[in-house]
Formats: C-alpha cells, structure tokens, sequence
C-alpha cells in the first residue's frame, strides 16, 4: 500500500481522535483505580473505543461527502476528495465494527451493549442528529465523553467515572457548537438545519460562550465532592484558561481556529483527572 493510501487511510478513521478515546478509556481506568495499571479487561476497553470510534467517522465520511467538498476543500476528508474509494471507506467501518464488537464482548454483554449503543449514535450523527440541533449536540457530546467512564466501568468501578464523563462531555459540547459553526456553509450546502442555520451563528456562539463559562465553576465542583488531589487543581487551570479563552472569542463573534483549542484543553484535561486520583 502506497504511503499517501495509509495517510487516507488515518485521515478516515481520524486517527488523533481515536488516540484521545483510546487515552480516554485509559484515564476512566486509572481514575477510578487511583494507580497506573492497564488490567486485560481496561485493554479490551479502549481497543473496543477504538474500533467503533474507526466505524463511526468513516460512515459519517460517507454522509458527509457534500458538506465536505464545501467545508473542507483541501482535500482533508479523502472520500469527499475522491481519492478513497467509497467501497474502501465501507470496508474500514466493517472492520471497526468488528474489532469494536469482539473486543467490548471481551469486556461484558455490558459493555457490548453500550458500545454498540454509542456507534448506533455516531452513525446517526451525521443524517440526523447534526441537522437536530442543540438535542444532536448533546447527544454526540455525551458519546464523545463516555470514554472516560467505560474506562472506569470496565474496572469494576462505573461511579468512578460519572465526574469524568460529565466534564468531558461539557467540553464536548462547546466544541460541537463551534464545529457547527465553522461548517456552516458546507451544512447549508447539504440542506442540514444545524443550531447556527437555525438560530444563526452569533446567537449559536454565545450559546457556546456560556457553556464555557459554565464548565470553570462545574469542573470544581464536581471534583471537589468526588474528593479529587491538589494535583487535579493545578493542572485543571490549563483547561480552564483554554475554556474562558475561547468564551472571550465566542462573546465578540470570533470562534475561527477554536476547535483545536478546546481539543488541546480535553487532552490535557485527562491528565488533570487523572493526576487528582493517583498522585
């Protein structure tokens, strides 16, 4: 397989985001163990996230490919791109499924249950649940933080991961707001009715700007009452910077380049979480 064929290939599955939900899982574990261990069934977890984590974007690359070719016209997406083949892209997600399947089913009838569950609601992501709105954000939000507790339920230990989960999916949906909107022309394009289509972008972003506020307040309370370290308090201030700064840019209309922020503040997020527990 030629080089450029395996870049397609992560650019599909998108690659980094499969990393962050696989250190998600992980994270979820070690929070809820207070220690650094990966035991096999905490492995079998963030293998699973992985592979329905693959299935899920590229069928969404699939759905996506009209919106793409507006929104992303570098050549970003490969399917949209025409230099992946669609029977590829299905093949991939085959795969993914498969991986995700044998590997939760490792783990717990549980766990299959709810992976499945969350590939049911990626897939969805794209043909219905991003032209819903604010209920389709919070929906793929709450999906893209559950990482972090099936990491914690796949060590016996699912309450563990209850804070975890909430504060990462509070990040997640500041950042899908502001995902919808920088894609708004390629949303208009495909006939969706996103939260900016609907309500337009400046209301969508303040929107955005005051769940970000809300989440400084949110991620020290909750830690507090879950009895997090001193640790988690100190790196949390990174995240939390991250978070206002990007509201400052919401309040006043300017929520280009936020994505990647937000993405900086969930990873080092992790470690915040994970350093209030095992330090």
């Amino acid at each position: 397989m030629r080089a450029c064929s395996v870049t397609d290939l992560l650019r599909l599955v998108r690659a980094g985001n499969l990393l962050v939900a696989a250190a998600g899982v992980l994270a979820g574990g070690w929070v809820a163990l207070g220690a650094i261990a990966v035991p096999r069934l905490l492995g079998f977890a963030a293998v699973a996230a992985v592979g329905f984590g693959a299935a899920g974007n590229a069928l969404n690359d699939l759905r996506d490919v009209a919106a793409d070719r507006v929104n992303r016209p570098g050549g970003e997406r490969p399917v949209a791109a025409g230099r992946l083949r669609r029977e590829t892209a299905h093949l991939v997600a085959a795969a993914g499924i498969f991986i995700g399947v044998a590997m939760a089913a490792l783990v717990s009838g549980t766990a299959l249950l709810v992976g499945i569950a969350a590939l049911v609601v990626i897939a969805a992501y794209s043909p219905l649940l991003k032209p819903a709105g604010v209920a389709g954000n919070v929906a793929i939000a709450a999906v893209a933080g559950l990482p972090l507790w099936f990491g914690a339920f796949a060590v016996g230990r699912p309450a563990a991961g209850v804070v975890p989960w909430v504060l990462a999916a509070w990040i997640h949906l500041v950042r899908e707001i502001v995902k919808d909107i920088e894609d708004e022309p390629g949303d208009r394009a495909a006939g969706r009715r996103t939260l900016p289509i609907r309500w337009g972008a400046r209301r969508a972003g303040l929107l955005a700007g005051a769940l970000a506020v809300t989440f400084v307040p949110l991620s020290l309370a909750l830690p507090v009452a879950a009895h997090y370290r001193g640790g988690y308090y100190a790196l949390a201030v990174v995240p939390q910077l991250a978070v206002l700064a990007a509201a400052s840019r919401l309040f006043v209309g300017r929520p280009e380049r936020l994505s990647r922020l937000l993405k900086g503040a969930m990873v080092v997020g992790l470690a915040a979480l994970v350093l209030g527990k095992v330090a």
